[in-house]
């Protein structure tokens, strides 16, 4: 991690931005309409999600999980000396992002930056939530200026982390199998039109993806003195109509396929997520895990980032980062593998609206091309 001076200056708000989950039953099903309305959901799937969360207690565990992330983001910032409001709004459900932006026009706030829990370039990923902080600010008047800190799926702050909690599965389970298990990457499926059109050329979600899951096998490799851990990328959570294609294989199949290959045990790596909420909680910790059990493959699930102290780390590098390029002072951006570091603003068609143009915050410059692919080595 790199160590910068404490300056957050001009910024003095920081704007935690999330998805956001229902915290009481009868606020369910409101909240997945709210989610996939416009999308022709069928309203048979939207009450098989809602059977999730009904064995959760009829709550996501979401907003406690950003609650804690924002206590520690304002302790690590605390102690490091960088004196800087710290909010919280979600794009999906309260506290909402217009109530955020309210609560800091009233606090004074002129410019605020924005981190994001999602980690990858895609519509859904990105470029949604800069439409809805872009509505947000339309909203309110006199309105802070927020500008949204960059992607960060390859900073060591979120790839070291999935590194210690792979080896810490890896280690729970039976040495027998332990040496042959492969580190099965998980991720939140898109539609394949979505992924498509992510980044500024088309085909970053399922790149950046590639590149992490690689630095994190890497990663674990080093720690362990093994010369190659094999891995897979697949997909959950599936949600849009039937018809149109989402991105695959399904992390079940390749469960399935894993068993026909003979493969003794897994370490279930959720790459896509940010922490424990419903779509790890339910798709792997319940189905994929009863998939695994019932092929007779050894199973074990990574931690999440959280509030690990490298991950907490990580906002206030990319805040204080993003500070010291506004004041016009050299940076170096923390990054790992060949795709290099994310950029701070996006081109006009980056991640772009499938379903029409609509305003969005921070799109100005141009961005990088990448080349090449770190391919899939299970």
């Amino acid at each position: 991690m790199v160590d910068r001076p404490g300056d957050a200056s001009p910024y003095d708000g920081l704007l935690l931005v999330s998805f956001g989950g229902p915290e009481r039953p009868e606020d369910v099903l409101p909240f997945l309409e709210n989610v996939t309305r416009g999308r022709g959901v069928p309203p048979a799937r939207l009450a098989e999600v809602a059977e999730h969360y009904a064995a959760l207690g009829g709550r996501s565990p979401i907003n406690d999980q950003c609650r804690a992330l924002l206590a520690a983001v304002r302790a690590d910032l605390d102690a490091s000396g960088v004196n800087i409001g710290v909010y919280w709004g979600n794009r999906n459900w309260d506290p909402f992002l217009e109530s955020a932006v309210r609560e800091m026009r009233a606090d004074g706030v002129r410019r605020a930056a924005a981190f994001v829990t999602s980690a990858y370039s895609s519509y859904s990923g990105c470029r949604q939530y800069r439409e809805n902080l872009f509505d947000a600010v339309a909203a309110v008047p006199g309105a802070p200026v927020i500008a949204r800190l960059r992607q960060y799926y390859n900073h060591p702050g979120f790839i070291g982390p999935f590194v210690e909690a792979a080896c810490d599965a890896r280690q729970a389970l039976p040495a027998e199998v332990r040496e042959r298990a492969v580190l099965l990457f998980v991720t939140h499926s898109i539609p394949t039109a979505m992924a498509d059109t992510s980044g500024p050329d088309g085909g970053w979600y399922v790149e950046q993806h590639r590149s992490a899951a690689a630095l994190v096998a890497e990663g674990v490799a080093g720690r362990t003195a093994t010369a190659r851990v094999p891995w897979r990328l697949a997909y959950c959570s599936r949600s849009g109509p039937p018809h149109l294609p989402w991105l695959e294989p399904d992390v079940n199949d390749v469960l399935v396929e894993l068993a026909a290959a003979k493969v003794p045990a897994v370490v279930a790596v959720p790459i896509g997520f940010v922490s424990d909420h419903v779509e790890v909680l339910h798709d792997l910790d319940t189905e994929a895990a009863e998939t695994a059990t019932r092929r007779g493959i050894a199973w074990a699930r990574a931690a999440t980032p959280g509030t690990h102290p490298s991950f907490v780390a990580m906002v206030r590098d990319l805040l204080l980062e993003r500070a010291a390029v506004e004041r016009g002072q050299p940076v170096h951006r923390a990054s790992l593998g060949h795709l290099g570091a994310g950029w701070d603003t996006c081109d006009a068609g980056c991640c772009r609206n499938l379903r029409g143009s609509r305003g969005s915050l921070g799109e100005t410059s141009a961005v990088p091309s990448y080349g090449g692919s770190t391919g899939e080595p299970a």
